[in-house]
């Protein structure tokens, strides 16, 4: 009945490891820490401040940024197949495996984490563990900034894993390949190669300002985003080119790219100029727009540009580019294709609720109202 289902599903290729490379599998998570753990304590790094005030010294903490550094040894690495130790399909292969094994190894992180603070009065043991008790942990003397490291973990692994993908793809069908496939990996390789090359933006978001480091955001960084962002490949990887004209292929991947790379630009965007205005609030975004925000005592709520549109357009920009990767493998009947965009859009609509709580006690309930009087729509204006 299980490989019934498995099949159904159409995932067993990757069931296919033998016993030992299950275990390798299942432990590949586990070195992959180690690794980036050891490469961002080594390796040169630019010290700034960010966003985020250290509870002892009233001032901005510090982090050090070696991200882009990293990244790029570690995809040199694994095209030369890390010394020939690790062949580059590896990462795809193993996928389900290292997510199980990741979990396991998340789940003891956090735990061990989570006994070392200090307790939390009001919350049950299992939500403080999931949520966690503590903003910040800096590791060996401020040289690795824990949040950091998940990010830079999660979004190196991302890219790895998706051009694995696109390898064992490749390897599969040679010339009767899906472009889609291609396109998928190339898309997501410049994606994060963007957030590395802009690294200290990061500093500035819902993540880093106001999320605890418990099981939720850890595994959330290491394994969903690392390992599980990469969903859509697990399915589509093994189906060939759909023999659509080329004609029809480049009009339809074309259109996807545009697609993509909007909403990719709506959310880069709109973290780009929250980073700019908390940084310098009178200056003209991009020397063109004007930082309009409403007075809140001593903090500003931005209302203009990417902010004016809607509460949270960077959101819907995130959406507009899962409904790209969703098209963008010719298989829209095709449900795996569909798992990127089902998360991100049931992640952000979630969070979109969050924020407006957090603004609220941030703000004050007349200046977030105020707020949301000049800019009414959520998500998408006029709309939603």
């Amino acid at each position: 009945m299980q490989f019934i289902v498995i099949e159904w599903l159409g995932i067993s290729h990757l069931f296919e490891l033998s016993a030992t490379e299950a275990i390798a599998a299942f432990f590949t998570p586990l070195a992959v820490f180690a690794a980036f753990w050891i490469a961002q304590f080594v390796l040169p790094a630019r010290r700034v401040p960010g966003y985020v005030i250290n509870r002892t010294t009233g001032e901005p903490r510090d982090y050090r940024l070696n991200g882009l550094l990293v990244f790029l040894i570690a995809l040199v690495a694994w095209w030369f197949e890390f010394g020939g130790l690790v062949p580059r399909e590896w990462f795809y292969e193993s996928s389900l495996y290292a997510v199980a094994g990741g979990t396991v190894f998340c789940a003891v992180i956090s735990t061990w984490y989570f006994l070392g603070q200090p307790k939390d009065d009001g919350h049950n043991w299992f939500a403080s563990w999931w949520h966690g008790r503590a903003l910040e942990h800096d590791l060996v003397h401020k040289r690795v900034d824990l949040k950091m490291y998940l990010y830079v973990v999660g979004g190196t692994m991302l890219v790895l894993n998706a051009l694995s993908g696109a390898y064992y793809h490749h390897e599969l069908f040679g010339d009767d390949a899906n472009p889609g496939v291609y396109v998928y990996a190339a898309f997501f390789t410049l994606y994060i190669l963007d957030y590395f090359i802009f690294e200290r933006v990061q500093l500035y978001t819902y993540d880093l300002i106001h999320e605890n480091l418990g099981f939720k955001l850890i595994w959330g960084g290491l394994i969903i985003y690392g390992w599980m962002y990469i969903m859509p490949l697990w399915g589509m990887a093994v189906h060939p080119d759909p023999g659509f004209s080329p004609l029809v292929t480049n009009i339809w991947l074309g259109a996807l790219i545009v697609l993509g790379v909007l909403g990719w630009s709506i959310s880069r965007a709109g973290n780009l100029q929250k980073y700019w205005f908390k940084r310098w609030p009178e200056r003209k975004f991009l020397g063109i727009i004007e930082q309009k925000y409403i007075e809140a005592g001593d903090r500003k709520i931005l209302y203009s540009g990417i902010w004016g549109v809607a509460r949270h357009f960077n959101y819907m920009g995130e959406g507009f580019l899962a409904l790209s990767v969703a098209l963008i493998f010719l298989y829209p009947a095709n449900l795996w294709a569909w798992t990127y965009m089902i998360f991100i859009v049931s992640l952000f609509t979630w969070r979109q609720f969050d924020d407006d709580k957090v603004c609220e006690e941030k703000y004050g309930a007349e200046k977030w109202n105020e707020y949301k009087a000049r800019v009414k729509y959520r998500l998408f204006p006029r709309v939603f």
